[in-house]
């Protein structure tokens, strides 16, 4: 796109609305702006590769940027929706004055009755490449009028995860185009998860944007996505839309999605269920020669559940290993002594399980996650073992596949 026709066009460009919805109300909460420019057959064409298009000079950019604000603005207060409003902005232009020009435009509107607690500044820092801190001490700023700050494009890139939190942001967007490409993308999800992991510990809300297919959606939901935005669900439009225009729709899929969910669990629950009394009967049938005879007791579990597992071995309550690994290795059961004496207390939730085992004394099965050496998902299954101990079984993936229920 010329950038010179944009500018000599400029009163063809015009604001377009997307609406954001949100997962507790299913209902829209709030728009993003977003740029287009009326071209002569009356359609209206995308500003996108304008405003990121590095050779188009600032103050181009600048200037078309504020007069699609303006216009949205002036629409929203017109309207009777109090919604969020989503502006974008590119974070190097923020900052050639240090914020001030944004700040005026907004308060300028605040006056007119447009509240700085509906604002929501959306921006990407990956291609920032100024000062950082002063970057940071703008938007806490901008923070104290009530404005709301969202990091955009955290999924496509991940970029240095580290950094977010110093912009204390109320809204992490997530961009789930990847995950149209390959649903199957196991590290991609595991990504995104850790996201999620990260947004409950700052305090954010996750929006998820770019959804196009029903899974997409259903990942969002299932991964605690508070806010949905995509062509899947409304494309955008140059006027704003009914609030409970997805209602129904969304209820309904969001039924769906429980359902599916909550099949998933009480399997996993059956599973682990069914999995201890037929440990603690075939422990009830050994006949050791002595008590540590631990490597005896793991070889024969694994001859009994050879179909469902390739790896035991037994942990005292601290995470300290007192038998050999028992590993399933081409299809043949081999001990492996050098794991002995080894602790596991390091691992995620490792302790936080020994206590729920010894408090309800049921076995555990935990969720999907990849295994250290081979890469591979796994789950485990934990047996409160007695006498202080702790057995470890881990669950093939061939296995768990030909389930279905027990792994996504």
């Amino acid at each position: 796109m010329d950038p010179l026709d944009v500018i000599a066009n400029i009163e063809k460009v015009i604001p377009y609305f997307q609406p954001v919805f949100s997962a507790d109300e299913h209902k829209i909460i709030g728009y993003e702006v977003l740029g287009r420019i009326v071209q002569n057959k009356g359609e209206a064409e995308s500003l996108g590769s304008f405003f990121t298009g590095t050779d188009i000079p600032d103050e181009f950019k600048i200037e078309v940027d504020e007069r699609v604000t303006r216009r949205a603005l002036d629409q929203f207060l017109t309207a009777d929706q109090e919604v969020l409003i989503f502006i974008n902005r590119d974070a190097r232009l923020i900052m050639v004055d240090h914020g001030a020009s944004f700040l005026e435009l907004l308060l300028e509107y605040k006056e007119k009755g447009i509240q700085m607690n509906r604002i929501v500044l959306e921006l990407s820092e990956k291609t920032f490449l100024g000062d950082f801190e002063q970057l940071v001490h703008v938007l806490l700023y901008y923070k104290t009028y009530g404005i709301k700050v969202a990091i955009d494009n955290v999924g496509s890139s991940m970029g240095e995860l580290d950094r977010l939190s110093q912009f204390s942001p109320d809204i992490l967007k997530v961009d789930l185009s990847q995950l149209r490409n390959d649903a199957g993308n196991k590290l991609y999800k595991d990504i995104l998860f850790s996201l999620s992991m990260l947004a409950r510990k700052i305090g954010a809300s996750l929006l998820f944007e770019n959804i196009e297919i029903n899974y997409q959606l259903q990942f969002a939901w299932l991964n605690g996505g508070r806010y949905y935005q995509g062509f899947y669900l409304k494309h955008p439009s140059p006027t704003l839309l009914e609030r409970d225009i997805l209602k129904a729709k969304l209820k309904e899929k969001c039924q769906d999605y429980i359902r599916y969910e909550k099949k998933h669990l009480e399997a996993g629950y059956r599973f682990a269920d069914e999995l201890h009394k037929a440990m603690t009967q075939k422990i009830s049938q050994m006949k050791r020669q002595s008590e540590e005879d631990y490597d005896f007791v793991l070889n024969e579990l694994a001859i009994t559940f050879t179909d469902k597992c390739f790896r035991l071995y037994i942990c005292d309550e601290n995470g300290f290993q007192v038998s050999s690994n028992i590993l399933k290795v081409q299809g043949n059961w081999e001990i492996h002594q050098r794991f002995k004496g080894k602790n596991w207390s390091w691992r995620p939730y490792f302790l936080e399980n020994i206590i729920r085992m010894r408090i309800n004394k049921k076995g555990l099965l935990s969720d999907v996650y990849s295994d250290i050496d081979s890469g591979e998902p796994l789950r485990t299954y934990s047996y409160p073992f007695g006498n202080g101990l702790y057995l470890f079984m881990d669950l093939s993936y061939e296995f768990l596949f030909e389930e279905e229920s027990l792994i996504y």
